[in-house]
């Protein structure tokens, strides 16, 4: 496969329609907000977390796609396997933590794409991972609703005549937009190639089709805006190029409920020279 030699940056744009997109614990697990703009919040671990179930269900059981980050997993436990493996058990003692580095990064995706903190019997330390973002903040500020609902069935038989409460909060519209940035440098350090980048791009395409919950409401990808410089260090900086996207509502919209209440533009004329931009989504 072949590594990624270019760096890219990009935005990522997502909605919600009467659902919860990211449950904040510290609230009562209600949709997450800035407290001081009332704008909503998806964090990146949210996002990866989808990007992972994804790759988990279209890459099951090929090699190289598994995945280190998974729910009830034992990191420690799945790190000290990859001593036993023939690779690093044959490796000199000086190159034993490369070659564990360089074995965890070719069997687990996650790992050579975002990055992961290795522990193990031997200290490993840190892999940095080539693919970063940062949370999504919704473009205008959101309502939360706290709904009441209904339980008709009872938990213990000695209170079957009583019925329980529940509750469900929602936003009833956000359109969110994410940043990421993609370093060709780490690319080669996480073996991070181009075929991992078009699964990346094809999971941010698709991961809300196959993360369906009630929960969740509606969500969608709506935008994706792809920076992708000339070189490997890059030809601008990322700021400057997400300064050309505008996302603002329609003169005629008071309170948007959809995503055809926005206009999202790009003003290509203000591209610095040896960047390309272009829409995935």
């Amino acid at each position: 496969m072949e590594t990624l030699k270019r760096r890219i940056d990009f935005i990522y744009m997502f909605d919600v329609q009467d659902g919860n997109p990211n449950g904040d614990p510290d609230a009562g697990n209600l949709p997450r907000v800035d407290f001081e703009t009332d704008k909503g919040l998806v964090t990146d671990v949210c996002i990866k977390r989808k990007i992972r179930n994804y790759v988990d269900v279209v890459k099951s059981g090929i090699e190289g796609y598994d995945i280190f980050i998974r729910e009830g997993a034992v990191l420690n436990t799945v790190v000290d396997k990859i001593y036993e493996t023939p690779a690093v058990k044959n490796a000199d003692k000086n190159q034993k933590k490369v070659s564990v580095k360089n074995a965890l990064c070719e069997k687990y995706y996650d790992i050579r794409t975002f990055g992961a903190v290795i522990a193990s019997k031997e200290k490993q330390g840190q892999v940095r991972g080539p693919v970063q973002l940062t949370f999504a903040r919704s473009v205008d500020s959101v309502r939360v609703y706290d709904h009441t609902i209904t339980c008709m069935s009872v938990t213990k038989a000695d209170k079957e005549k009583e019925h329980s409460m529940g509750r469900k909060a929602t936003v009833p519209y956000g359109l969110y937009v994410a940043h990421g940035f993609i370093s060709a440098n780490l690319a080669k350090q996480t073996g991070f190639s181009e075929e991992d980048l078009e699964l990346f791009w094809n999971a941010l395409e698709n991961m809300f089709d196959l993360d369906r919950s009630a929960a969740r409401g509606l969500m969608a990808a709506r935008k994706l805006i792809i920076f992708e410089h000339e070189t490997e260090l890059g030809n601008a900086r990322a700021d400057k190029l997400f300064d050309t996207v505008t996302v603002s509502k329609k003169n005629e919209v008071t309170i948007p409920r959809s995503f055809l209440d926005y206009d999202v533009t790009i003003d290509r004329s203000a591209l610095p020279e040896g960047v390309k931009v272009y829409e995935r989504i």
